[in-house]
């Protein structure tokens, strides 16, 4: 009866829908800066927590030091100095220093001048009296706020 005229045709066939995998290049771009950022930020955590345990162990230790003497002024500031001159080794030169040249290195990097003008002087000659008589409490802050500073202009510096 009605015979097709000519060969019989398909339809048209879709290609298969594209796999998950592998990824476009975008994507494998997108992932590298995905995982340096990851691996900058892990870097930058592990540096701050170190030095946020150093900063602790520097006041500890301070802290050891003011416990240590607190009755007895000479051996409060022959520690406190001793202190110092620890906290100062970062700076080679600042080992040999003494008397005012020293007090004038602790003023520069405390940004005052309490030690050369202030109760700061205690330190070159209350550790060789017999009684020494002065402001204890005065000395405790001010070595404390230097230590504070000098931790931070480390770690702005690190």
């Amino acid at each position: 009866m009605n015979a097709p005229a000519g060969p019989v045709l398909r339809d048209i066939h879709l290609p298969p829908p594209p796999g998950w995998w592998p990824p476009a290049p975008g994507w494998w771009i997108l992932a590298a800066i995905a995982v340096l950022l990851i691996i900058i930020a892990l870097y930058k955590l592990r540096k701050m927590r170190k030095r946020r345990r150093h900063e602790r162990a520097v006041l500890r230790e301070l802290d050891a030091c003011i416990e240590a003497n607190r009755h007895d002024p000479a051996g409060l500031a022959a520690a406190l100095s001793h202190f110092l001159r620890r906290l100062a080794l970062r700076d080679a030169h600042a080992a040999a220093f003494t008397g005012e040249r020293w007090l004038e290195y602790l003023d520069t990097r405390g940004g005052g001048e309490d030690f050369r003008h202030g109760i700061g002087r205690v330190l070159i000659d209350a550790p060789f009296r017999a009684r020494a008589d002065y402001d204890t409490d005065g000395l405790v802050a001010l070595v404390r706020c230097f230590t504070r500073n000098a931790l931070a202009a480390g770690a702005a510096h690190a």
